[in-house]
């Protein structure tokens, strides 16, 4: 489903070259629950990125759902992320102005989906999330863990191939985080999406079906 082909990712400045990640190669099979660790610092979240191409790399080859994006211009490459890609931040990024159904419906909007068709896909995955209650509510009347839920939402509206989840237990407490994490365990099991997670929570990561450690840009495990 998800392929990396000895990435390299170097950061230049005019006095400094930083190496962020170090011939990285992996693959994420169908279906699988993979989690990333490693301290802050390490390339966990320049990873995702490069996973998700918000990011390209300086060497290597990406490929996603079978397809190698390399030469995909920008255009392009907005076009398959939007529609094989869902996305989960641990600051939720919603929008406070929009209600909770205006912010699922967001990465359909992009699509040029129908509204009546934006509408129905949206309650549908606030059902799964189980906050369709709250869809005429804001973003500022919910708590962490329901905004969480939210954002989770608007990853799967466009039922994409992969959920790329950085840190999204990280701001919520131990319940609110289990309530989380066993919702991304349902879509995994019973939707069979394919999911990569970034985190610090051991815990958490053992849940997972595989774990990959990083350590100073390079994969140690």
């Amino acid at each position: 489903m998800l392929t990396l082909e000895n990435i390299n990712k170097v950061y230049r400045t005019d006095t400094i070259e930083t190496l962020a990640l170090n011939n990285i190669s992996l693959t994420v099979g169908e279906g699988e629950f993979l989690s990333i660790m490693g301290p802050s610092g390490c390339g966990k979240s320049t990873l995702l990125n490069i996973m998700g191409l918000i990011d390209e790399p300086s060497e290597g080859r990406v490929s996603v759902a079978g397809q190698s994006i390399a030469d995909y211009n920008s255009k392009a490459t907005a076009r398959f992320r939007n529609q094989h890609l869902g996305f989960i931040f641990q600051s939720f990024h919603l929008i406070n102005d929009l209600s909770v159904v205006d912010n699922v419906e967001l990465p359909l909007l992009y699509r040029q989906v129908g509204s009546k068709e934006r509408r129905r896909l949206a309650e549908e995955a606030l059902e799964q999330v189980g906050l369709k209650n709250r869809m005429r509510h804001f973003p500022s009347q919910l708590s962490g863990g329901q905004k969480q839920r939210v954002a989770i939402a608007r990853a799967i509206v466009g039922r994409p191939d992969i959920i790329l989840a950085d840190e999204p237990t990280g701001n919520l407490d131990s319940v609110m985080g289990n309530e989380i994490m066993d919702i991304l365990l349902s879509l995994n099991e019973k939707a069979g999406t394919t999911i990569v997670m970034v985190t610090h929570d051991e815990r958490m990561a053992k849940r997972t079906h595989r774990l990959v450690r990083l350590f100073d840009g390079s994969q140690v495990q």
